[in-house]
């Protein structure tokens, strides 16, 4: 999984048409509601061409981060935002390799951790959350859920369950909320994804 597999399926897809496009933030936002939090930061890892920093923003929360591996998906959200993507930082970083340098209120992902296959693979997410959340942060996250497929764009993936992806996620967090998400490809494939939020104790 690196930057130059990502960057081909945008180039020959485009934005709208790769398999995890949607026109909405629905669960995302949905979970942020339960969070009744009022989160003055959020970052949104995978979050290159998706429409959840746009949502942030219109929320009234002013500091958004994406951070996406994909050049070519960064661009994508950048043209989406037109002259509002000034008011985002935009980071094109491998999050196994990341090192953040400030924390944010809330993480957001949406189908980037269910690519970490190999131990050393969530190890390394692992310590970009626990380095990147604030004490008393929100995680929202989503991954294929158990009967969801075992591929995603050629790659391999691990499937979760609500508890078992937060426990992945990190020991200190704390499960709120759960939701089951069948989600429609361009193509017209029902993907079952498990989304979940936590809040980071302390």
């Amino acid at each position: 999984m690196d930057a130059a597999h990502w960057d081909d399926a945008y180039g020959r897809l485009g934005a709208h048409g790769v398999s995890w496009a949607r026109g909405d933030a629905g669960p995302s936002l949905d979970l942020l509601e339960v969070a009744a939090a009022s989160a003055e930061s959020a970052i949104d890892v995978g979050g290159g061409a998706s429409p959840f920093a746009a949502a942030l923003l219109d929320r009234g929360i002013a500091d958004v981060t994406v951070l996406d591996i994909s050049p070519v998906a960064i661009d994508a959200g950048r043209a989406a935002l037109g002259d509002r993507a000034r008011e985002v930082q935009w980071v094109t970083a491998d999050i196994r390799e990341w090192q953040p340098d400030r924390t944010w209120g809330l993480w957001h992902d949406r189908a980037v951790f269910h690519f970490m296959v190999t131990e050393a693979e969530r190890a390394a997410y692992r310590r970009a959350l626990a380095s990147a959340l604030e004490p008393g942060g929100h995680v929202i996250a989503a991954a294929f859920a158990p009967d969801g497929p075992e591929q995603c764009s050629r790659l391999p993936v691990r499937r979760y369950g609500a508890t078992e992806l937060v426990a992945a996620l990190g020991d200190d967090l704390v499960l709120l909320d759960e939701r089951r998400e069948v989600h429609v490809t361009p193509a017209g494939t029902g993907q079952p994804f498990t989304w979940v939020l936590a809040r980071r104790t302390g």
